[in-house]
């Protein structure tokens, strides 16, 4: 019988909270953790302050059966989680000659020589299960304190992986009956967030195993079904009747699986429906081309391409005068140009080159609009073509929308 085991990573560093490194230590426990069946609800960072990390690790054993830990195990005076992890468990350090008979041999492999701060590596809380650290110099351990155990580990993150793999994933395998958990993600495009869930229902999204959740991003909502079972085969099968049900639901708008993109999905369409592309740029540079381009078909369904510097251009091409609003200059472009080129969709992004951050006027920020068959969408954002999040939002709408124009759908907002 497979045991519900839950855990929570604590990563150390006054470095992290300074936003001065990113915790990828984190994300890489956690995906393995996931692997192998064990349940994650907590991450917390901390910095290099002796109470603040045995008051972490207090509060994570109040919750969890196993916790991991991530760096401040150097031989500095800020390395402070040999402290936490004893204060937390209430023990005291214990000091290990042939550790530090490990430490001074590695340094003289290294052709160094050892400060007396590395003193500090050799003190264990008392009773800790060593774990044998042969890619670096600081020493790991596990804890077991009141039928939970405290796995501390490097923050170097080469040094973590090759631990986390050899040593810790075996011994936490070998200790619990862990069976897997399986992620499985959906790729939707053309609804929000808010409407994709009231479609999906509450007894999809509120269901324990699988469960189903959202996450949005610029114009698309990966769909999460995660199954926790004993083999991979149970999990497989039991992804597979959710997604039936989500198929059934709101399959109008999957466009594909995992790591599929709207821009292949967009592109592979066109190229199997003998679908043609026209494209105009204006004031953002190649925010959609850049993407296109990253589809080998994407030259085949190209009909036309143009790109402009300034909105000024297309509205001297429309005739329409200097205050006419961005929206309606990408509408107009981008029928003009899928009428010019017999295109099946065009595809217009008008943007305020000289504008970055958002202050609130749409008229005055990046207008998208997508024409195909006698139908026409358009969206306005308020930001410019120097914001930085311009090119990501402005390139999959506009490439959601065509998708979806494409598949024949018109209920989309």
């Amino acid at each position: 019988m497979t045991q519900n085991i839950n855990a929570e990573i604590i990563s150390i560093g006054t470095e992290i909270l300074l936003g001065e490194i990113t915790d990828t230590n984190s994300v890489h426990i956690a995906r393995s953790l996931r692997d192998i069946g064990i349940n994650l609800y907590f991450m917390t960072s901390v910095g290099d302050n002796e109470q603040r990390i045995t008051d972490a690790i207090q509060s994570a054993l109040s919750r969890a059966q196993v916790v991991i830990t991530s760096g401040g195990l150097g031989p500095t005076i800020d390395d402070m989680t040999r402290q936490g992890v004893a204060a937390a468990t209430g023990r005291k350090l214990v000091f290990h000659q042939h550790l530090l008979d490990k430490i001074a041999e590695r340094f003289t492999g290294f052709r160094a020589v050892m400060t007396e701060n590395n003193r500090r590596q050799a003190y264990l809380p008392e009773g800790a299960i060593l774990i044998e650290n042969s890619v670096g110099t600081a020493p790991c351990f596990i804890v077991e304190h009141e039928g939970k155990i405290v796995i501390s580990l490097p923050g170097v993150p080469r040094e973590m992986k090759f631990l986390l793999a050899e040593q810790v994933i075996p011994f936490l395998s070998e200790r619990y009956q862990l069976g897997i958990i399986k992620a499985h993600i959906l790729r939707t495009a053309g609804v929000g967030e808010s409407a994709l869930d009231d479609l999906i229902g509450v007894d999809l999204l509120e269901a324990s195993n699988p469960t189903v959740g959202l996450a949005a991003h610029s114009g698309v909502v990966d769909i999460r079904i995660t199954a926790k079972a004993d083999s991979a085969e149970e999990a497989d099968a039991m992804i597979s009747i959710v997604e039936s049900k989500l198929r059934h639901r709101v399959g109008e708008y999957i466009f594909g699986t995992g790591k599929e993109t709207i821009e292949g999905a967009l592109i592979q369409h066109m190229a199997e429906h003998g679908a043609t592309l026209a494209l105009c740029e204006t004031g953002i540079g190649d925010a959609v081309s850049k993407r296109l381009k990253l589809v080998s078909a994407y030259p085949s369904v190209l009909s036309a391409e143009y790109a402009y510097n300034d909105p000024d251009v297309l509205r001297g091409l429309l005739g329409e005068s200097p205050e006419a609003p961005l929206q309606d200059i990408a509408l107009r472009i981008a029928e003009k140009i899928a009428r010019e080129a017999s295109a099946t969709v065009g595809i217009a992004v008008v943007s305020d080159p000289h504008q970055a951050e958002d202050h609130g006027d749409d008229e005055v920020g990046t207008a998208v609009a997508v024409y195909s068959d006698g139908q026409s969408s358009s969206r306005v954002y308020g930001f410019g073509g120097q914001a930085d999040v311009a090119r990501a939002w402005t390139s999959t709408w506009a490439m959601a929308r065509a998708w979806q124009m494409l598949q024949g759908k018109e209920n989309v907002t």
